[in-house]
């Protein structure tokens, strides 16, 4: 099978099997025998062949990326296979949003290099909800509410969202006494709404719905919205991961300490999620539970310091 499919992909891409069997140094013949043994495998033609030219087939076009995705597949079980008990190596694939990648996760891979020197780690800090089998992601970083599917999904920590402001923005405006008070003041809102759950949602107020807040920054960024706010342009409702160092400073004031999100069956969350059966499945585990032991319990950006109410 193995080398059928070799075989395949090499006269899928060459066009012709005498190029390929020159190129293997063996008989045309052979490598003909091999595509028949195939086609009649999976129960499909896979070529156009004439004298002149040999062309895929719609159902060969369909089966080129499924054959490169077993090849590899098995390249990476045989890889798992002679290092079992051995020092991990080798490629990990890694994907996190954008600044929670830069503050959180880039130093995490960088202490689980440290401490695996054979291993290599790429990682992709984006906003976009990337395909883990198509991008071939051995491990993702998700905050917020989980959809259902077929990722397995670590819990790595609570999501914590504080409404905050400057000390700058409450001298010239005030303090909101509760969150409803919101609606009268400059609030930093997301460019795109409606706001993802659970921003602007606090337990009793407004049903549990989300506040409509208005204010005269809107952004996408989490991290321009963390600056409009130490700019004194309004009131942001941030995750502790992002605003703990200019809490613990007091750059930032958390306005409502005791009052929470609305309590929920499915609490958002920050989760390391990764596909079942993949080779590299030792790799994405020992990397989630190194994140697991970085960020503790609870996180380290919540025991940074008693934040000033």
């Amino acid at each position: 099978m193995i080398d059928a499919l070799h075989s395949f992909l090499a006269v899928a891409s060459a066009g012709s099997f005498s190029r390929v069997a020159k190129a293997q140094s063996v008989a045309v013949s052979s490598v003909t025998r091999k595509i028949d043994w195939l086609e009649a495998e999976i129960g499909a033609r896979l070529f156009h062949r004439s004298p002149r030219r040999v062309m895929l087939t719609d159902a060969g076009e369909q089966f080129v990326q499924r054959a490169r995705n077993i090849l590899a597949e098995l390249a990476e079980a045989k890889e798992a296979m002679t290092t079992v008990d051995a020092e991990p190596r080798g490629l990990l694939t890694v994907t996190a949003p954008s600044v929670f990648g830069r503050r959180h996760v880039a130093p995490a891979v960088a202490s689980f290099l440290k401490r695996h020197p054979m291993l290599e780690v790429d990682l992709h800090v984006s906003d976009h909800v990337i395909d883990l089998a198509e991008r071939r992601i051995d491990v993702a970083i998700r905050i917020g509410v989980l959809p259902d599917s077929d990722l397995i999904a670590t819990p790595l920590a609570p999501l914590r969202l504080m409404a905050c402001a400057s000390p700058e923005y409450l001298a010239r405006h005030g303090r909101p006494e509760t969150p409803a008070d919101l609606l009268k003041h400059h609030c930093i809102t997301v460019a795109s709404p409606p706001a993802p759950p659970p921003l602007w949602c606090f337990e009793g107020i407004n049903r549990n719905q989300p506040l409509p807040v208005r204010g005269r920054v809107r952004t996408d960024d989490k991290d321009c919205i963390l600056q409009a706010a130490l700019a004194g342009l309004g009131i942001a409702h941030l995750a502790s991961w992002l605003a703990s160092q200019d809490l613990a400073a007091g750059r930032l004031v958390d306005l409502f300490p005791g009052v929470g999100s609305p309590a929920s069956k499915i609490a958002p969350a920050i989760h390391a999620v990764r596909m079942a059966g993949r080779s590299h499945e030792a790799k994405a585990r020992l990397f989630i539970a190194h994140l697991r032991d970085i960020i503790g319990t609870p996180p380290y950006w919540d025991r940074a310091a008693d934040f000033p109410g």
